[in-house]
């Protein structure tokens, strides 16, 4: 499929989208809200790519949230009953974070590459991700305080679990940029690379390692991770040695004991495509 705000390409089991609108700062626009989540669920049911990298064009990584969608908001937002009006907005913000969300949701790794400004729902966007990678030149910004907002996707909820929680709630309060040298030491990027174009090249070299090994095997370290990110250790062991039970088999493992014999890579199968639910057999008819 072909998509307004961005590309995406699928090549040797690695996807890559890349925001595709630098003139406008790569902003996400009423196309990118509707697009972005229908592609990345896309990728999950094929399921022929085994990793994602998120990047951009341009001298920014994103913007944000594009300014028409504040400017031109939905009459009915401020308008009607306001019960019903609170039900809907609590509806849009939840639309929306799901947007970001499912990036966690999916079975493959994401990896982000962030080059210049990473701002608002840019970052509530990087912070969803498995990996974040940045060139020397990036900043992050929590925007909406100066905006006269709090950041509702996603940021004040998983920044915090990814670096200090004092510096998370500074950059909130104040909505100071974060260079990326200070990104770096406090935990939030893995590496920060000197120009856009070794940052490719460096996170392309990660993807292709996580793309050779069992993607079974890597989608089980996801879900344990998201798991005992948000339960407590006892719990999280129990749901391992659960998750254990069912998905160990030793396929894989004999596929990667006999292409070491070999010399030769192993071929792991890819894990199925999603298929919709069985539909309910039509009744007989009288």
């Amino acid at each position: 499929m072909t998509y307004e705000t961005f590309n995406l390409v699928v090549e040797d089991h690695i996807a890559h989208l890349q925001l595709s609108r630098p003139e406008s700062h790569n902003s996400m626009n009423r196309a990118f809200w509707q697009e972005f989540p229908e592609a990345i669920r896309s990728l999950d049911v094929a399921a022929d790519a085994r990793v994602l990298i998120i990047s951009s064009s341009g001298k920014h990584f994103s913007a944000g949230m594009d300014l028409e969608v504040f400017t031109k908001p939905d009459p009915e937002m401020f308008s009607g009953e306001a019960g019903r009006r609170a039900e809907a907005m609590r509806r849009l913000v939840i639309q929306l974070q799901d947007c970001f969300s499912v990036l966690e949701d999916i079975r493959l790794p994401v990896i982000t590459a962030i080059q210049g400004g990473c701002i608002g729902g840019a970052l509530d966007l990087i912070c969803a991700s498995d990996m974040r990678y940045c060139t020397a030149d990036s900043y992050f910004v929590i925007k909406e305080t100066e905006l006269g907002m709090t950041a509702d996707l996603g940021t004040l909820q998983r920044l915090p679990q990814l670096i200090p929680t004092g510096l998370a709630r500074e950059l909130a309060y104040t909505a100071r940029k974060l260079p990326a040298t200070e990104a770096l030491g406090c935990g939030l990027v893995n590496t920060v690379y000197e120009d856009q174009s070794s940052m490719i090249d460096g996170v392309m070299n990660i993807a292709r390692q996580i793309a050779s090994r069992s993607p079974l095997a890597v989608s089980g370290c996801k879900q344990m991770i998201n798991y005992s990110r948000d339960h407590s250790l006892a719990d999280s062991l129990n749901y391992m040695a659960t998750w254990q039970a069912g998905m160990f088999q030793p396929t894989d493992m004999m596929q990667t004991f006999a292409a070491k014999m070999s010399g030769k890579k192993p071929e792991f199968e890819s894990l199925r495509a999603v298929k919709p639910p069985l539909l309910a057999p039509e009744k007989n008819k009288a």
